[in-house]
């Protein structure tokens, strides 16, 4: 197991809460009780309600990804029900089967607190963006969309994340307007390698 350093999380936390993922994950697609075994017992850190987004790949490739920007539960509980709902809800893939967890790796993103970003117009926005750091969420009237700071990696061009960004949120990917709101975030991620 492959393990980042977190900066507010210890290493024994990292594992215990892949441990917790992989354990939601485990218990099917009906038999699972929303926010995972409880945090009784768990450390500070567990219990702190967090916004977290936990990743599923097989052979490099996404197999669900689920998460909340919003710190809606304790960050155990958050991990839990976000592995499974990315295992069994995630809308782009048909639910996983158990047999498919083995080869299946597991990243949890802990996000922090976003921050609003006042860009009066796309270039000004562009030239506030740190690729490789920034998380963003847009929202336009219904339309919302988020890229966590991972997806730098397969976008690293800000004209492009912003672009594509748009695009999943259902807009033009040239779109701007007054009513744009937008927030970043930064996001510590670590997982495993089964």
């Amino acid at each position: 197991m492959a393990l980042s350093y977190c900066t507010d999380l210890t290493v024994a936390e990292q594992r215990l809460l892949l441990v917790i993922a992989r354990s939601s994950i485990c218990t099917g697609p009906g038999d699972y009780e929303a926010g995972g075994p409880g945090v009784d017992g768990l450390t500070p850190a567990l219990r702190e309600k967090r916004a977290v987004f936990v990743t599923l790949t097989q052979s490099a490739r996404l197999r669900g990804c689920i998460g909340t920007i919003e710190p809606v539960a304790a960050l155990a509980s958050a991990v839990a029900d976000s592995a499974h709902s990315a295992a069994y809800r995630d809308p782009r893939f048909p639910e996983m089967r158990i047999g498919e967890l083995e080869k299946t790796a597991i990243e949890i993103s802990v996000l922090t607190a976003k921050e609003p970003l006042a860009a009066s117009n796309r270039k000004a926005l562009l030239a506030e963006l740190r690729p490789g750091v920034d998380g963003l969420l847009l929202e336009d009237g219904r339309h919302r969309s988020t890229f966590l700071p991972k997806v730098w990696e397969q976008l690293p061009d800000v004209q492009e994340f912003l672009g594509q960004l748009l695009a999943k949120a259902g807009l033009p990917a040239d779109h701007w307007s007054p009513s744009l709101r937008l927030h970043r975030y930064q996001a510590v991620t670590f997982g495993d390698d089964s």
